[in-house]
């Protein structure tokens, strides 16, 4: 089974901020740490799985390579942690310690010695969808990278009112229900000590403040749907079911909200002449029995045009010749993987009867007949 993806293994979006990332991760930890669930397996994988996804997500390089080509693009990046103890000991930064201990209280629910920061998000309209849309490739495309023009449908903003789904900058006012903050407090006490839950207003989106008179052209909601075409630069070397992120060309939010991202999954088509191995690719030759016995130059196909290849006299059918950087050009990375020619000895289904006759008088001939 394949990894999860790691912004769903944390439940945030993806243009999540470096604080929702650390703070949703608190919150998985706290949920699934081993203490709280003793003798439970499901919940110290998962405490592992978010503690894997933090230390992706956290790290500026690790993010921008996985939104950009999904577990495939880390290779070795990220840890998988397999000791829980591993955990407190790499993110001591986020919990201050051994886990348990004050400091994460006291930051996360505003505990202890009573000491809490906190920021005011400023929220602007509601954010836009992801999209995700498939691109089909040939083995040449995804050879050498190339660059695809495509259509799709999506929100985009509206050029009337710019986004703000208002009639003018003036048809706005205050929102009543969170006096203009964008945020809703609610205070409550635990044995653990007091929470403070900050949500979205969800009269006003977080905006702080209300349409009064809403564009006509999108009826307040500062985005209009309709065609867009899109233009996907892809490098060279990506896998079936790899993908890559394009960010802030998804929906256009509500009144002014953040795009969403497109997600762009690729699929390898079927080839008439290859089989892919990694960035190698296969090539089945048939030759006669006379060419493999005699030698030959045969002109095979390769991802970029055609090419002679020499077949030295002898040569037996299984065998595989290199075509030394004719594959696929590696992701991220210099060089190219190699084009293996696998030889294969034609049979004939029908012959006529000169031919019948001149493989009667060589097949008892002491270099032709098989060896006992």
């Amino acid at each position: 089974m394949g990894k999860r993806d790691y912004y769903e293994v944390l439940g945030i979006s993806r243009n999540a901020t470096k604080e929702e990332i650390k703070k949703a991760y608190r919150k998985m930890a706290m949920k699934y740490h081993p203490d709280r669930n003793p003798g439970d397996k499901e919940a110290e994988e998962k405490f592992k799985e978010a503690a894997e996804a933090y230390e992706v997500l956290s790290d500026d390089q690790k993010r921008a390579r996985y939104d950009k080509f999904g577990h495939s693009g880390l290779g070795n990046g990220a840890q998988g942690f397999t000791d829980v103890n591993d955990i407190f000991s790499h993110f001591s930064d986020i919990f201050g310690g051994a886990f348990g201990g004050s400091s994460i209280f006291d930051d996360f629910f505003g505990t202890g010695s009573g000491r809490r920061t906190s920021s005011r998000r400023a929220y602007r309209g509601e954010p836009g969808s992801d999209l995700k849309i498939t691109i089909k490739l040939t083995l040449e495309e995804i050879a050498t990278g190339t660059t695809k023009k495509v259509k799709i449908k999506k929100y985009n903003k509206c050029p009337t009112c710019n986004g703000t789904g208002a009639k003018s900058s003036s048809a706005f006012r205050t929102c009543s229900v969170c006096n203009g903050s964008g945020e809703v407090r609610q205070v409550s006490r635990s044995i653990f000590g007091q929470f403070v839950n900050i949500t979205t207003c969800s009269n006003c989106g977080g905006t702080g403040r209300v349409i009064s008179e809403p564009c006509p052209a999108c009826s307040g909601e500062g985005r209009i749907y309709g065609e867009s075409t899109i233009k996907v630069s892809i490098p060279a070397g990506v896998s079936d079911g790899s993908y890559m992120t394009l960010r802030g060309q998804g929906n256009a939010g509500k009144n002014g909200g953040e795009n969403g991202d497109i997600i762009v999954v690729f699929k390898e088509l079927p080839h008439e002449y290859f089989v892919r191995d990694g960035d190698n690719v296969i090539y089945d030759l048939f030759i006669s029995f006379p060419e493999a016995v005699l030698g030959t130059e045969v002109e095979v196909p390769t991802l970029t045009g055609r090419a002679k290849l020499k077949i030295e006299p002898g040569i037996q059918a299984g065998k595989f010749l290199k075509m030394r950087d004719k594959g696929i050009q590696h992701l991220n990375s210099y060089g190219s993987g190699d084009q293996l020619v696998r030889v294969n000895i034609y049979v004939p289904k029908k012959i006529t009867s000169e031919e019948r006759e001149a493989l009667n008088r060589l097949q008892n001939m002491p270099n032709i007949k098989a060896p006992e």
